[in-house]
C-alpha cells in the first residue's frame, strides 16, 4: 500500500520540512510513501465547486481512499489509528492519500470529495505542523502494529 501525504501550499519552515523527511524516511521501512505540495487554486468556479485544477488533482486521486484532514472529522487514539491503516492495508488498498489544507483548511466541495475526515487533534493545529504531526502518527502507527518500541 502506498500512502500520499498532500500538502496544500508550501512549507517556508525548513525544520519542519526536515522532520517531514526524517518521518517519511522511517515509514518508507513498511510501506511505499510520497510526500508532496499541491498548488492552492483560485477560487472556483462558483461558491461550492471546485476549480479545474482541483478537479484535476482529485482525478489523480481516482482509486485512492481519500483521507482529508478536518477539525470535524473522526479522531482515534493512536492505537485506533494503527488499527485503521491496518484494515486498508488486508483490504488490499492501493493507495491512501491523505490531504492537508492550507490556513483556511478545505472546501465543502472539497470534503463531499473525501471518503474519510481525520482530525489530529480537538485543538486548533497550524496547517505548517499538521502534516508533520500526521506523519509522526503514521509511522507511530505502523511501529504499533509491528509491536516496535518506538509505540510506548
Amino acid at each position: 500500500m502506498r500512502i500520499r501525504v498532500l500538502r496544500k501550499g508550501k512549507t517556508k519552515q525548513v525544520h519542519l520540512r526536515a522532520l517531514e523527511s526524517e518521518y517519511a524516511t522511517r515509514i518508507a521501512r513498511f510501506h511505499e510513501i510520497v510526500v508532496e505540495d499541491f498548488a492552492p487554486a483560485s477560487k472556483g468556479p462558483r461558491q461550492g465547486m471546485l476549480s479545474a485544477k482541483e478537479e484535476r488533482l482529485v482525478e489523480k486521486l481516482e482509486g485512492s481512499v481519500k483521507v482529508l484532514l478536518d477539525p470535524n472529522g473522526r479522531e482515534w487514539t493512536s492505537e485506533e489509528f494503527a488499527r485503521w491503516l491496518e484494515d486498508q492495508t488486508l483490504r488490499g488498498t492501493r493507495e491512501v492519500a491523505f490531504l492537508v489544507g492550507g490556513p483556511d483548511g478545505f472546501s465543502d466541495a472539497w470534503r463531499g470529495r473525501a471518503d474519510f475526515l481525520l482530525a489530529l487533534s480537538r485543538m486548533t493545529l497550524t496547517h505548517e505542523w499538521a502534516p508533520v504531526i500526521l506523519l509522526e502518527q503514521i509511522y507511530r502507527g505502523f511501529c504499533i502494529l509491528r509491536g516496535l518500541p518506538y509505540a510506548r
